[in-house]
């Protein structure tokens, strides 16, 4: 609605030709409130948090972002912090191998903090440029989640303080304004930096998150548009609300 009404505005102020002449109105609008939040900068040495609901594309995401900055020539490590989900440091092996690049892990069931500590310290020994932190997704009990996140966050910011910690969530394009809640949600508990859109090469347009950035102030970093790990980009205003119309 706030669009809705800004784009009357212009619209009574301007001389309205035609619809192309609204569409481009509207468009620029758009990216106006798509640009609204700073561009997050990563970088070195740092830790990303990758948070997020299951199913929305986690692990797929992590092993994506540890291939863009392996293409970066950064040394880059991930860490299986998501210790409950059956098989998930398996899943995150096979992503870390495609991308070519170390991975931490405990066994199934392990305190994901002494796990993100053991990845922690490796990292200093090694001089890691990246480190790409799994978490679980439990929302279902998210109370104990939230307090797990706060723990890790908390781990993080006390072993490795000199590094820049930025925490991720990835949000998937058909979801809806469900997002919101989500976002809600982990932005509470960690204070979030970044968004990752995954899923964009469906029918998804995820229109939503131009809500998201208005209401949050939180970038959109990177979008997934495709299953193959060379399958992620950062994200374009222009561009994602040209594919909108």
């Amino acid at each position: 609605m706030d669009i809705v009404d800004e784009l009357r505005e212009e619209m009574i102020e301007g001389s309205v030709k035609d619809k192309n002449f609204v569409v481009e109105k509207l468009k620029s609008i758009l990216i106006s409130k798509a640009e609204n939040a700073d561009d997050l900068q990563i970088d070195s040495p740092a830790v990303i948090m990758v948070v997020g609901v299951n199913g929305v594309g986690k692990t797929t995401t992590i092993g994506k972002l540890a291939k863009y900055f392996s293409n970066q020539n950064k040394s880059v490590t991930v860490v299986a912090g998501d210790t409950f989900r059956a098989a998930a440091s398996e899943q995150l092996s096979v992503w870390a191998d495609r991308a070519n690049v170390r991975i931490i892990k405990h066994a199934e069931g392990a305190d994901p903090s002494a796990v993100v500590y053991d990845a922690i310290m490796s990292a200093k020994a090694k001089n890691t440029d990246v480190l790409i932190v799994d978490t679980a997704g439990r929302l279902h009990v998210k109370a104990n989640l939230m307090e797990e996140l706060k723990k890790t966050a908390r781990v993080v910011s006390r072993e490795f303080p000199t590094a820049n910690f930025y925490k991720l969530i990835v949000l998937d394009a058909t979801t809806g304004q469900n997002a919101m809640q989500q976002v809600e949600f982990f932005d509470d508990a960690i204070t979030l930096d970044g968004i990752v859109l995954t899923k964009l090469d469906g029918t998804a347009k995820g229109g939503f998150v131009i809500s998201l950035i208005d209401e949050y102030g939180i970038p959109v970093s990177f979008v997934g548009v495709g299953e193959k790990i060379d399958d992620l980009e950062e994200f374009n205003a222009k561009e994602f609300v040209s594919s909108i119309f």
